[in-house]
C-alpha cells in the first residue's frame, strides 16, 4: 500500500499541473464549450487513475520480470539464444507501446493510408528489437557504447539525405515514441539484469544507455521504409 501511495504522489505531480493550467485557461481566457471542458475533466480523471494503476503494474510486474529474464538469458551460455530472445522481447514490448500506436494512427490518417498503421508499427518494432539485441551483444562483448552511438548516428545522418523529406520527421518521432512507459522499464530492467550476472561488470556502466541505443533502430527502420515507399 505504501508503494501505491508513492505512485499516486508521482502521478499527481505529473497530471495535476497541466489540468490546473487548462482549467485556468478555460476560466480566464479560452472559454471552450462546456461539453468539451467536461469531457476534458472526465478524461483527466481517467488518465490519473489509469496511469497510477499502470505505473504500479510496472513496478510490481514489468521491472522484476525484466530483470529476472535479463539475468537468466546469459546463464544459458548460448549467444544466439540470448540475441534471439532479446529481439523477440524488444519486438513484443514495442508492439504493446501505446505511444507507438498513437503515432501510427496519426501517420495513417495524415498520409491517407499510404503508410498503414500496422506497417509502421511493425517497422518500428523490428528496428527497436534489432537494436535491443545489439545492445545485449554490446554488454557481452564489452564494446564501448560511444562507438555504437557514433556509427549509428553517422548512418542516420547519411540516410537522411537519401530518405524522402516527408519520412525524415516521422523517423525521428518514431525513435521518440519508443521511449514510452512500456518499453523503457522493460529494456532498462533487461539490460540491468544482463549486466548484473556478467562477471566483473558494472550494472551502472553497462545497464544504462540501452534506451537511447534502442531508439536508434526505429529511426533507421522508418528511413529505410521511406526509401522503399519513395
Amino acid at each position: 500500500m505504501q508503494g501505491f501511495k508513492e505512485v499516486f504522489k508521482e502521478v499527481s505531480l505529473a497530471i495535476l499541473p497541466i489540468t490546473a493550467a487548462v482549467i485556468a485557461l478555460q476560466v480566464l481566457l479560452v472559454r471552450l464549450p462546456l461539453e468539451l471542458f467536461v469531457r476534458f475533466l472526465i478524461g483527466a480523471g481517467m488518465v490519473f487513475f489509469g496511469l497510477a494503476l499502470f505505473l504500479q503494474g510496472v513496478k510490481v510486474g514489468l521491472l522484476p520480470m525484466g530483470e529476472a529474464v535479463g539475468g537468466e538469458l546469459p546463464k544459458r551460455g548460448s549467444m544466439p539464444f540470448l540475441l534471439f530472445f532479446a529481439f523477440v522481447l524488444g519486438f513484443a514490448v514495442t508492439v504493446a507501446e501505446p505511444d507507438v500506436r498513437v503515432l501510427a494512427l496519426q501517420v495513417d490518417v495524415v498520409s491517407g493510408g499510404l503508410v498503414g498503421r500496422q506497417t509502421l508499427i511493425l517497422t518500428v518494432a523490428a528496428g527497436l528489437a534489432l537494436f535491443v539485441a545489439l545492445a545485449m551483444l554490446r554488454i557481452v562483448l564489452r564494446v564501448p557504447i560511444a562507438w555504437l552511438y557514433g556509427v549509428s548516428y553517422l548512418a542516420i545522418i547519411l540516410l537522411s539525405f537519401a530518405t524522402p523529406a516527408a519520412f525524415v520527421p516521422i523517423a525521428f518521432d518514431s525513435g521518440g515514441v519508443t521511449t514510452g512507459p512500456v518499453t523503457v522499464p522493460f529494456i532498462l530492467a533487461l539490460g540491468l539484469g544482463t549486466a548484473a550476472v556478467m562477471g566483473g561488470r558494472s550494472s551502472f556502466a553497462d545497464g544504462f544507455g540501452l534506451v537511447g541505443l534502442a531508439s536508434i533502430g526505429p529511426v533507421l527502420g522508418v528511413m529505410l521504409l521511406g526509401m522503399l515507399f519513395g
